[in-house]
């Protein structure tokens, strides 16, 4: 029997957005903004994980209530207005490893806005 590999979708959702506040959990057709990134994710059979990365207690509660798992909050570095996708991923794989939960071979990028 061969080795599946792990496909997560990761849905990067900062609260700290200078143009707009709360821009991720702004009701578009009645739901979060975020939410409608989570719904699409759970509906891809490919898809083992759906994890929110956030810095926000407030977006956390969201996602995990909408299906999410949100198994850390993103650390500073991760969370500034200048912070890149790689950041993101950075600060992803050392909580996963603190946490000691084995990573995903692959990642679906998701933005939710």
């Amino acid at each position: 029997m061969g080795y599946k590999k792990k496909l997560w979708a990761i849905i990067p959702a900062r609260s700290g957005s200078k143009s707009l506040k709360n821009k991720n959990i702004i009701k578009f057709l009645n739901k979060p903004l975020l939410v409608h990134s989570i719904n699409f994710a759970k509906k891809l059979k490919f898809v083992d994980k759906v994890i929110l990365s956030t810095d926000s207690k407030k977006y956390k509660k969201v996602g995990e209530k909408n299906g999410a798992e949100v198994p850390f909050l993103r650390s500073k570095k991760a969370s500034s207005s200048n912070s890149m996708e790689e950041d993101v991923l950075e600060d992803l794989r050392k909580n996963l490893n603190k946490q000691k939960i084995i990573p995903p071979d692959y990642v679906l990028w998701l933005r939710p806005t």
